[in-house]
């Protein structure tokens, strides 16, 4: 029984308020799911209004309060005992230009760690081979870059005929199933409570730091820009967010304080970490196509400044679609 309507009023209606703002965002985005404390929310929020109707059962149907409260509650029951959450299709589109960004600002702060880590990496890997050019034997990744750069430079601009003339499709084929499995693998290795990602992050950045500092200090600044801007500008940032899906599992793990039990906590994670993982190999799709049918094309064939102008605006676009796309329904996400 309500003594005091007024003072009842004054402290239900911001959360009803509340309520009803989150039901709105739901019916503008019905295919975006809840997080998981959000979830929580809108669950508070519903039997708190549906216990607020209860005790408003004595006053005529025609009150204010009745009237404003009885069709918020049947909207809340009928959002979360609906058959529409499990009957949603998989919308493609909606989710690669709208979640997949979203999911990436809201993890954010894996994803600087996982940046800054690399950057680690680059710098040590660069500085090792300018103190010591014998570390490139250790420092190199591939066999074919011991190759000294002024005579790759040469042979590349003076071949007659391209080496993969007739088999670009194949070699796409191996680039984008060889990184993302290397994506993968980054993602997986969080299971080591972020440790493993870490270790491959900075590995990997050793392994771009030797490569760039062995042709910067060959005087070929221009060769490795223009090759490896074109496909690196989508693969870098694309292993990037591989480590920071990795780091968000790891964090899962660790718990960070969360007085949630470790199940919980990973059934929270795992929709944003199949998210990050499904748009690196969006990513790295386009990264092998590019790569195979352009990167390796190089003057006179094509300008270094066409390649380099080229990779610079896939960055561009790149950065500007993670951190603008998909905010019409940041409020949900």
């Amino acid at each position: 029984m309500i003594v005091d309507i007024q003072r009842f009023l004054a402290a239900e209606s911001p959360h009803w308020d509340e309520l009803s703002a989150m039901l709105d965002r739901i019916d503008r985005d019905p295919a975006a799911p809840l997080p998981l404390e959000e979830a929580r929310r809108f669950h508070y929020l519903y039997q708190r209004a549906s216990t607020g109707l209860a005790r408003l059962a004595g006053f005529p149907p025609d009150h204010p309060a009745r009237r404003r409260l009885e069709p918020l509650v049947a909207r809340a029951y009928a959002e979360a005992h609906s058959a529409r959450a499990a009957g949603r299709r998989f919308r493609p589109l909606v989710w690669f230009f709208a979640e997949f960004p979203r999911t990436f600002r809201r993890r954010a702060a894996a994803f600087w760690v996982s940046l800054g880590v690399t950057l680690a990496g680059v710098l040590f890997g660069g500085l090792a081979l300018y103190a010591d050019q014998e570390s490139k034997r250790v420092l190199m990744p591939f066999s074919h870059l011991m190759q000294d750069p002024a005579q790759r430079v040469q042979e590349e601009e003076t071949a007659e005929e391209h080496r993969l003339d007739g088999g670009h499709g194949s070699f796409a084929a191996y680039l984008m199933t060889h990184n993302i499995r290397v994506s993968v693998t980054a993602m997986a290795f969080g299971l080591l409570f972020g440790l493993g990602s870490v270790v491959l992050l900075f590995y990997n950045g050793v392994m771009l730091g030797a490569v760039a500092a062995d042709y910067i200090l060959a005087g070929q600044t221009a060769f490795l820009a223009g090759w490896l801007l074109p496909h690196g500008s989508v693969e870098i940032p694309a292993i990037l967010l591989a480590g920071q899906a990795g780091l968000v599992l790891g964090g899962a793990l660790l718990g960070g304080g969360s007085p949630d039990p470790v199940r919980a906590r990973l059934r929270a994670a795992a929709p944003d970490i199949v998210t990050l993982v499904g748009g690196v190999a969006v990513m790295l799709v386009w990264a092998g196509i590019v790569e195979s049918f352009f990167s390796q094309y190089h003057e006179p064939v094509v300008p270094y400044w066409l390649k380099i102008t080229f990779g610079a605006g896939e960055l561009l676009l790149l950065t500007v679609f993670l951190a603008a796309a998909g905010r019409a329904g940041e409020g949900r996400a």
